[in-house]
């Protein structure tokens, strides 16, 4: 046997998070040549593609029962995420030479958790689960479907999320948009990184105030922004208009990448629409929601 690993799973429903402790794991198959081994833990989030998903633990040296009582999180979980989406946990054995070596894995689809329900788990690990294609009888049977092949195909347009607050504000008589965070954003330089900004533009007629972006990270996947910008419009006005938010990684000395983008506002649908509709409705209330960033590529980086 390659070993047991126990863990636990909580998805934090209202802050859009899930919560993966992973506590230890017991007899794992010797990997060094002093027949132990030098555990971490990875985790991936599937379909998803680019690095930005991984997380890790520490590694532990020289054991085969690694006690490592580590919780990572995965921000700007939702759920729709929750039903669609499978954690792979893998158990690796860390090489001085960087060549980390597999020892096993398992799978959990995130649809087994009850929202706000911590879940503990105690499993087996295996070496690859294959994915049994539906339907399929005799010789094409001992086709595995592996997810990696999901994986690639069926994601390449989800280019990662972002956590926007909207609030039209009496007292200053106009929409007062945060920018927050971004999460899983994909990755546009060759380092593996992005440096990203996000810019916003309220949209149509609105001039030279249309436009406003934010600082700029450097190489980072999951920025933190925290800004907040303001637009003085008339409520009544502010039903007409569209809010297009797209996220972008600069390069110095050429034009920046597309990374991703939303637009907000009454001709959009489902969580766009919502989100833009309950700002109208609840005047001087901080509406925060998740938006998933789509590769639909707009006007030219200015």
């Amino acid at each position: 046997t390659l070993g047991a690993l126990e863990f636990s799973l909580l998805y934090d429903q209202e802050n859009s998070s899930l919560h993966c402790t992973l506590i230890r794991a017991k007899g794992l198959k010797p990997m060094d040549s002093n027949g132990l081994a030098d555990p971490y833990v990875k985790l991936h989030l599937l379909p998803g593609a680019s690095k930005s998903n991984k997380l890790r633990t520490k590694t532990l040296r020289n054991t085969r029962n690694p006690v490592w009582n580590e919780t990572l999180v995965y921000h700007g979980i939702t759920d729709e995420d929750m039903q669609r989406k499978t954690l792979r946990i893998s158990v690796c054995d860390e090489d001085k030479f960087g060549h980390n070596e597999f020892i096993g894995e398992t799978r959990v689809s995130l649809k087994k958790l009850k929202p706000n329900q911590k879940k503990n788990f105690n499993i087996c690990l295996e070496r690859v689960i294959p994915m049994k294609r539906a339907g399929t009888t005799g010789s094409s049977r001992g086709m595995a479907l592996y997810e990696e092949e999901v994986d690639r195909g069926g994601d390449v347009e989800e280019r990662g999320k972002i956590l926007v607050s909207l609030m039209y504000s009496t007292q200053q008589g106009g929409l007062i948009v945060g920018i927050v965070r971004c999460v899983h954003l994909a990755a546009m330089d060759a380092n593996g990184y992005s440096d990203p900004f996000v810019k916003l533009w309220l949209k149509p007629d609105m001039g030279k105030k249309a436009k406003h972006k934010t600082q700029i990270k450097k190489k980072t996947l999951n920025p933190e922004f925290n800004e907040e910008f303001f637009y003085d419009i008339k409520h009544s006005d502010l039903a007409k208009k569209s809010l297009d938010i797209s996220v972008w990684d600069y390069d110095i000395g050429k034009s920046n990448d597309y990374i991703g983008g939303c637009q907000l506002g009454i001709t959009a649908k489902g969580e766009r629409l919502k989100h833009w509709y309950e700002c109208l409705k609840n005047k001087d209330k901080k509406i925060e929601r998740w938006h998933t960033l789509q590769n639909e590529n707009h006007v030219a980086s200015d």
